[in-house]
């Protein structure tokens, strides 16, 4: 890929967004990252920029989508089924030294096509049940963390088929994503924070009992909790640091019954799981468990992830995106869930985030499931919306209110 000097200053300046609005990072604290080699040039951006910020360290976890895939084709399974004690503690010890988390999400969508799906699936469990923990740090916001992203070749590929240069056009349109087009970068995340922020507030001044989804292949009903809370862009973590978990974030989101979704859904996106491609998919929900589900594209791997565990076969999160937004209107299938999720409304089967219920960061995972809240050692959201999506919120008293009509928000 071509890395003009604009591009470099651009990218230059995402790092900088990263560090600085999506971690928030303090002076003295450590930042840990994952990525694979493709990343190398935001990588080093981020050095700089964090310890221009008076980060105290900075450690790179690097993978190679290559050695990857021969890792999940070769090893033995003895291997797949158990996760390093070392790589638990790495974790852990900078979970516990206040560290930031940022992971930069650059593999192709199709990269594990072809591979065993009992190999993947018995890794995923493995290292699910291995870094729970780890999981639970994040989803109870006790430290900072962020995804972000950044174009492989083969990724690029998929999303511009037979194009030159197609890792310079997804490049440049991930950039666009987080802004960097704009005068103050930084500015313009702050207004667009703002507003995501305060539609959640709406939204929980609303407190609305149930969701109606309504749309072709879909008919679903989703119970809220009681204490649900909705949360837009802004986190804080337990330091009491504001961060952002996603770049970019076009969201608004709260956690739904684990007991109460009932009804049949449609995706409208492909979803990318475990390097394989699953799309045409409908999943009906009984009770707040799938209880029947087709797929026309990778039903083998919808399986493999409906059976990671029980709380895989129920939703975790529920969330709003307009379909007049910034990524949906760039008309551009990413084939990668971090961009697909913020070009369309999407729910996630999996684990709630704890801290979309009313003093659930302090809740053990008994707890959040007392109160009615899934826990699960997967999360993966998948899309469901398009401008032919409606959803109505229904009160405590049975009136209704329509909250999204033909994909847009009308509250």
């Amino acid at each position: 890929m071509e890395l003009t000097q604009e591009r470099l200053n651009k990218i230059s300046e995402y790092a900088k967004l990263l560090v600085s609005v999506g971690l928030n990072i303090q002076k003295g604290q450590p930042l840990y990252i994952n990525a694979t080699v493709d990343c190398t040039p935001l990588v080093r951006a981020l050095y700089k920029q964090a310890y221009e910020l008076g980060a105290s360290e900075v450690k790179v976890n690097f993978s190679d989508d290559v050695c990857r895939r021969l890792y999940m084709e070769n090893s033995d399974m003895a291997v797949l089924e158990n996760v390093p004690q070392h790589v638990i503690d790495e974790r852990m010890y900078y979970v516990n030294n206040n560290a930031a988390f940022l992971s930069l999400t650059a593999s192709s969508p199709e990269l594990m096509k072809g591979v065993d799906q009992n190999r993947i699936k018995t890794a995923s469990i493995a290292g699910g049940k291995a870094l729970n923990e780890f999981r639970q740090a994040i989803q109870s916001d006790e430290i900072a963390w962020c995804v972000a992203g950044y174009p492989s070749k083969d990724w690029a590929e998929l999303v511009f088929p037979g194009e030159d240069d197609a890792e310079e056009k997804l490049l440049d349109l991930i950039l666009y994503t987080v802004r960097t087009e704009e005068e103050d970068p930084t500015v313009a995340w702050k207004k667009h924070t703002d507003t995501l922020d305060n539609k959640a507030k709406l939204l929980n001044e609303k407190r609305f009992k149930q969701l109606k989804y309504s749309a072709p292949g879909t008919d679903l009903t989703i119970d809220l909790p009681e204490g649900h809370l909705w949360a837009g862009a802004s986190s804080v973590n337990k330091a009491g640091t504001t961060f952002v978990a996603n770049m970019p974030t076009e969201e608004v989101f709260t956690v739904p019954s684990r007991t109460g979704v009932n009804g049949t859904v449609k995706n409208t996106m492909p979803l990318s799981y475990g390097g394989n491609i699953i799309d045409d998919f409908t999943l009906t929900f009984v009770d707040g468990k799938v209880t029947d589900y087709q797929a026309g594209v990778g039903e083998e791997v919808l399986k493999s992830l409906l059976e990671t565990d029980e709380g895989a076969m129920r939703l975790g999160e529920v969330a709003l995106v307009p379909d007049d937004s910034p990524i949906s209107n760039t008309k551009t299938l990413f084939y990668n869930t971090l961009f697909d999720e913020n070009a369309s409304c999407h729910l996630a089967l999996g684990s709630a985030y704890s801290f979309c219920l009313e003093g659930g960061k302090e809740m053990t995972e008994e707890q959040l499931i007392e109160h009615d809240l899934n826990q699960s050692i997967t999360h993966e959201d998948f899309m469901v919306g398009s401008n032919e999506l409606n959803i109505e919120g229904v009160h405590a008293d049975g009136s209704t209110e329509m909250i999204m009509k033909d994909g847009n928000f009308v509250i």
